[in-house]
């Protein structure tokens, strides 16, 4: 992957368990039902000369927590998943290429520095199109790529979401509503391909700091809103939040939504032997608060 010190812009920034159904996404983000695997372990015992055992360990679960100091959008996802999966940028062009041939040779990966501090950032550099797609239409769009099975499920969640937030905001039905910026190819980018690399990265579990939230606000194809934006407030319902210095928008749609749909726990750091970490940053700098976000990959310890 290409490796290069920019400066970001000023001015913007195997699964877990089974996707969080669409009728549940307002539910309370701490009933999910976790699907932790549980490994057989083979016991041979030989009971004719002695005792002879073969113990086939299997592979230690896997955990995946992402601390966010200013916040998280689909980009940073992005980075974070794509550092961490190690993926070569030919295979991600694959992947791009099978969802929407607009997506191929439009992202990079690139190291920033924020501070004077090193991290990641994924430029995405997209063609304008202001499409206006429906629930229908993406659901189609997805289950016609090339994504494993368990990632088109992971994305159907996440926009279908999405449109319930919408929907409620709007007041209209989920089917009815006329995606604008998440129908935008970004959001099929930073949505699909994030849900891939996390299939990918085969972990058990998500757990993810409170959100971070402060005020201002924010541009959209419905004008100046303030911040948090309303469908920003539908998709929060039942997540922990904690307050931020910084003003403007610090969690994207986009991101719960993919929190929402992998499942992710809400709190504290978990018991890990932490093997592999990334320090990822969005298009937008906060300049007297804390930047990015961390995502920490490690092995479940138990004790």
């Amino acid at each position: 992957m290409p490796d290069k010190t920019t400066k970001p812009q000023d001015g913007q920034t195997q699964g877990a368990r089974a996707p969080e159904h669409a009728q549940d996404s307002h539910e309370s983000g701490h009933e999910h039902g976790h699907q932790h695997g549980h490994h057989d372990h083979d016991h041979t015992h030989d009971h004719h000369h002695g005792h002879s055992h073969e113990h086939h360990e299997s592979e230690p679960e896997r955990v995946l927590t992402i601390r966010m100091h200013s916040g998280l959008s689909g980009d940073m996802f992005l980075a974070g998943l794509l550092t961490l999966t190690a993926t070569p940028m030919e295979e991600v062009e694959a992947i791009l290429g099978g969802l929407l041939p607009e997506l191929s040779g439009c992202l990079e990966l690139q190291r920033v520095e924020v501070h004077a501090i090193g991290g990641m950032h994924a430029r995405v550099t997209l063609p304008h199109q202001h499409s206006h797609r429906t629930l229908a239409d993406v659901e189609t769009i997805i289950r016609q790529s090339t994504l494993q099975e368990a990632a088109k499920e992971y994305a159907i969640a996440a926009f279908t979401m999405l449109a319930r937030a919408e929907g409620t905001v709007h007041g209209k039905d989920p089917s009815e509503v006329h995606f604008h910026e998440v129908g935008a190819l970004d959001s099929f980018l930073d949505t699909c391909l994030s849900c891939e690399l996390f299939v990918r990265l085969g972990v058990s579990r998500l757990v993810a700091s409170p959100l971070p939230l402060g005020d201002g606000q924010v541009a959209c194809a419905h004008g100046i809103l303030p911040v948090p934006a309303p469908a920003v407030l539908e998709l929060l319902e039942n997540i922990p939040v904690r307050p931020f210095s910084g003003e403007g928008e610090t969690v994207t749609p986009t991101a719960i939504s993919l929190l929402r749909a992998f499942g992710a726990d809400f709190g504290p750091w978990p018991r890990m032997i932490l093997q592999k970490k990334v320090l990822v940053y969005g298009t937008r700098v906060f300049d007297n608060a804390p930047n990015g976000a961390l995502f920490a990959l490690g092995s479940v310890l138990n004790c």
